[in-house]
């Protein structure tokens, strides 16, 4: 299962993490992000100790979907040593995500 990150943790979990990061920004209303959320968690066990591979829901967690102008659920969002290098707005097949993350590996 992919990690939960929230506002208070995302900073340190995915900006400070030496590994690649894949988040999901999410809402548990959000019909598309029903279709993303498993094959998120699928990554995760894919890519476990490469890559950190984490959710984030928008309507508790506001701040860093605002950062970085997520406007639309789901959006995807892939970090690499703390910098934003690629994003997904909608459902995209699992290998659109592990492409990205396999670029960074």
């Amino acid at each position: 299962m992919a990690i939960e990150v929230t506002d208070d943790n995302f900073e340190q979990t995915i900006l400070n993490s030496d590994k690649p990061a894949i988040v999901d920004f999410w809402a548990e209303w959000c019909g598309p992000c029903r279709m993303v959320g498993p094959i998120i968690d699928e990554l995760s066990a894919d890519y476990e100790g490469k890559a950190v591979v984490a959710k984030i829901d928008v309507d508790t967690n506001q701040i860093f979907a605002a950062k970085y102008g997520v406007r639309n659920i789901p959006t995807v969002l892939i970090f690499n040593k703390g910098e934003l290098v690629d994003r997904q707005v909608g459902v995209a097949p699992k290998k659109t995500y592990s492409d990205a993350l396999d670029s960074l590996l």
